[in-house]
């Protein structure tokens, strides 16, 4: 299509946290259209957007529509769903967001979408696997923003630990975007210095805790996160509309498990290009195989 149209279902804090991220940016990104349940609200947050579009650094056109112009939209991203409570998990938010998930695809589809879905509505990867159901579109094109965040957040801690740039510490945090992801030390370096060999492993460990749980933290103290995941978004937007392929730990089907789970994955036009192959430590082998287990529970948890 390359017209590089964005949709963005659901107007809450993360979708117009987006929305705002990819006008302060200078992106490839030509239009933006918001939808939402509640259109007026879609619709506030479109008129709001375009009066920062004189000062922007780049010009986006910006409207509030509905799921019929989804037709020739590049990428569908889905913030909409039922948001994370303060004490709740993501799991918990599964069934009341899959019955809005399937009413959404089902409605995007019939406009006549043959793009890429970015899911971004919790419990992520789950409501990544159902989006791939409900949509029929084929695996590559249907993307989770995974542990894109979860793995930023590592790189920045990491980057504190040893006073350098986060831009320079490669290292992921994978699985599901929850309670159980585990953080690849085995592979996590500094310009080519194992990461282990840098810190030890009570910090690493500190590390990884702090990364799993930060966002109850946030949700605790502020009431939701939107900021950090928002970035995240538009870079994964970015890699897409920009062909950058460039390797991102997003969300996507894994037909050994049959589930979907964050994975460092080459990134591009066509969606995840591919996952890489990793040899990864028996340990965190094992912690893997756990995360995935959970994933299969809750996705066969689901009564359709």
């Amino acid at each position: 299509m390359d017209n590089n149209k964005v949709m963005i279902v659901g107007t809450g804090n993360v979708g117009a946290s987006i929305a705002f991220a990819i006008l302060n940016q200078r992106t490839t990104i030509n239009e933006i259209v918001l939808t939402d349940i509640i259109a007026k609200d879609a619709e506030g947050e479109a008129m709001d957007l375009r009066d920062a579009l004189a000062v922007a650094p780049s010009y986006v056109k910006v409207s509030s529509g509905t799921y019929k112009d989804a037709k020739d939209c590049d990428v569908v991203v889905i913030t909409a769903g039922a948001a994370q409570k303060p004490g709740e998990t993501r799991m918990e938010l599964l069934k009341k967001n899959v019955n809005i998930l399937k009413g959404m695809v089902e409605q995007i589809m019939a406009s006549g979408f043959n793009g890429i879905f970015l899911v971004v509505t919790n419990p992520m990867d789950v409501m990544t696997y159902y989006t791939m159901r409900f949509s029929g579109l084929p695996a590559e094109r249907v993307i989770g923003s995974g542990t894109v965040l979860d793995s930023a957040r590592l790189r920045q801690r990491v980057a504190n630990y040893l006073n350098i740039n986060a831009k320079s510490v490669h290292a992921y945090q994978v699985g599901e975007h929850g309670d159980t992801e585990l953080t690849l030390w085995s592979l996590a370096d500094v310009g080519g210095q194992k990461v282990s060999e840098l810190l030890p492993a009570d910090v690493r460990e500190g590390i990884s805790g702090f990364v799993r749980d930060e966002a109850y933290e946030i949700i605790n103290k502020k009431g939701a996160t939107y900021y950090g995941i928002a970035t995240c978004v538009v870079a994964i937007l970015n890699c897409i509309l920009n062909d950058e392929m460039r390797v991102m730990s997003v969300s996507s089907y894994d037909g050994f498990s049959g589930t979907c789970f964050g994975w460092p994955s080459v990134v591009g036009r066509a969606g995840v290009v591919r996952r890489l192959d990793l040899k990864i430590a028996e340990k965190e082998g094992v912690e893997l195989q756990k995360s995935i287990n959970v994933l299969k529970k809750a996705i066969n948890s689901v009564k359709l």
